[in-house]
């Protein structure tokens, strides 16, 4: 077996997070501008060839896989891949989940439990309607709740996750706890990032989650857990309803010093860290060689430039990063 991958910090990388599409059926205000422009289709790499890197990472000691976009579910043919991916279960891969925003769930969760996903993140930031399709541009959210039931009846653990946005959702944090441990969801809060230009100022929405927890402990009874999962968030359990709550604060409080985590785009470009700018072109490596063992070079050096952190800092006029999260990954 190859040597598994290990960064400048000791870190082991056990966690890819592979973006199958810069596209997206929405146009949330904090992730994107309205008229994004998106890959052209030459650029983007085919299913066989995402198949084909992600086989490499597993063979190198990545045990987790999450598809993300983007939108994951709005590629042609997606299916199909992660049936495939699906298949590397139990051999190498331990788990394979996906982050989506639940407008195509009720149409595809019975074929992503018979895969083998048993999990997924879905994205929801309000539970009114109309400040949900003001939020996303043009979205229903009787859509996205369709999708959750369904996603529940094929037997899906759901986690939501929810973006902190201040002077928009902020009075909604009981009714989403409420409504949660109602369905059975758990549910994690995150702070806006600094990445892209949303034709904006990102000042004006961001609200630390310190500020959010110190609300909900007047109402709700956070206990503490030892609940990890291989993502950023730090959780606590809400005792009156027995979920948990996750916080994912990139701002106020960093997560770097654990990471196992990198981020593989659509047209092959792989982020060592979310916040830097730093990235190695895959896509040469694999269409330049079938040798795997050149591709498992390419990925070693990769991971040998893995910074120690992000540098995410929301005052800044200029995004942190300049591409959006919808082109490197959720």
């Amino acid at each position: 077996m190859p040597a598994p991958l290990i960064d400048p910090f000791g870190r082991a990388i056990t966690y890819l997070r592979l973006s199958v599409t810069d596209r997206c059926d929405l146009r949330c205000v904090y992730c994107m501008a309205e008229d994004m422009s998106f890959l052209p289709r030459a650029e983007i790499l085919s299913l066989e060839e995402l198949e084909r890197l992600a086989g490499a990472f597993v063979a190198l000691g990545v045990t987790r896989l999450r598809l993300t976009g983007g939108e994951p579910l709005v590629r042609r043919g997606i299916l199909t891949l992660i049936e495939r991916l699906g298949a590397r279960l139990g051999h190498g891969l331990d788990e394979l989940t996906l982050t989506t925003n639940g407008t195509h769930l009720a149409e595809h969760a019975g074929t992503l439990a018979r895969a083998g996903i048993r999990r997924i993140n879905v994205s929801l930031d309000t539970l009114d309607p109309g400040r949900f399709t003001r939020l996303t541009r043009w979205g229903r959210l009787d859509r996205v709740l369709a999708g959750l039931d369904a996603a529940r009846a094929a037997g899906l653990a759901i986690k939501i996750n929810t973006v902190a946005l201040r002077g928009e959702n902020e009075h909604e944090w009981d009714a989403l706890i409420a409504w949660c441990g109602e369905q059975g969801f758990d549910l994690c809060l995150i702070e806006t990032m600094p990445m892209g230009d949303i034709g904006a100022d990102r000042t004006d929405l961001y609200l630390p989650l310190s500020q959010v927890r110190a609300h909900l402990e007047e109402t709700w009874t956070l206990d503490p857990t030892e609940y990890k999962t291989p993502g950023p968030a730090r959780y606590v359990r809400i005792r009156e309803t027995g979920r948990r709550l996750g916080f994912i604060t990139p701002l106020t409080h960093n997560f770097c010093e654990g990471c196992n985590r990198v981020r593989l785009t659509v047209s092959g470009r792989l982020f060592m860290c979310l916040g830097q700018n730093d990235s190695a072109d895959l896509r040469g490596a694999l269409r330049g060689s079938e040798n795997e063992t050149d591709l498992h070079e390419a990925i070693r050096s990769a991971i040998a430039r893995k910074p120690k952190g992000h540098d995410f800092v929301i005052e800044r006029r200029a995004p942190a990063v300049a591409r959006h999260m919808s082109v490197t990954g959720g």
